[in-house]
């Protein structure tokens, strides 16, 4: 049976866990609902505790961003082609730093002067590339005015 349709009255914010086990591909499973603010269904299945799924669900996105901002969506460490584990451990160090740097900056900044939204609803640019893009701005642009490079280098130190 189709998910949304299983799952059609769940109301925003409501969870539903199938009681009885589904064959999955040959292996036993487990299936839970959450419904979403914007009315999406979140459908996870898991062999191991359903109780927590949903709550493993949510730190997986926050890998997930975190491994996209890194690669592609920010730092593009794959481009490095380190292989010396020492020196691969310091450079994500280095740039998880730049990334918490990168969100801070772009929090202040959004609140400074929000994030444009879409026609979809979504916004224009993350919290992080907003940041991002603003640090990068003002440190790599000579005719940068001096007090808006002191305002990207004072959030460094507040993190």
């Amino acid at each position: 049976m189709q998910g949304h349709r299983l799952f059609a009255s769940l109301g925003v914010g409501e969870t539903r866990i199938l009681r009885q086990p589904r064959r999955l591909w040959g292996h036993w499973v487990r299936v839970i609902a959450l419904r979403l603010s914007d009315h999406e269904l979140l459908i996870v299945v898991t062999q191991d505790q359903v109780c927590q799924a949903l709550s493993d669900y949510a730190k997986r996105w926050s890998i997930e961003t975190l491994f996209g901002i890194l690669k592609s969506c920010g730092f593009n460490l794959e481009d490095t082609h380190l292989s010396h584990i020492e020196r691969l451990s310091k450079l994500i160090g280095l740039l998880t730093l730049a990334m918490i740097w990168a969100i801070r900056t772009g929090e202040y900044l959004a609140v400074q002067k929000p994030i444009t939204v879409k026609n979809h609803g979504r916004k224009l640019k993350s919290i992080f590339r907003y940041g991002c893009d603003f640090i990068r701005h003002a440190l790599l642009n000579p005719q940068t005015p001096s007090d808006k490079r002191l305002k990207a280098i004072s959030f460094l130190s507040c993190t």
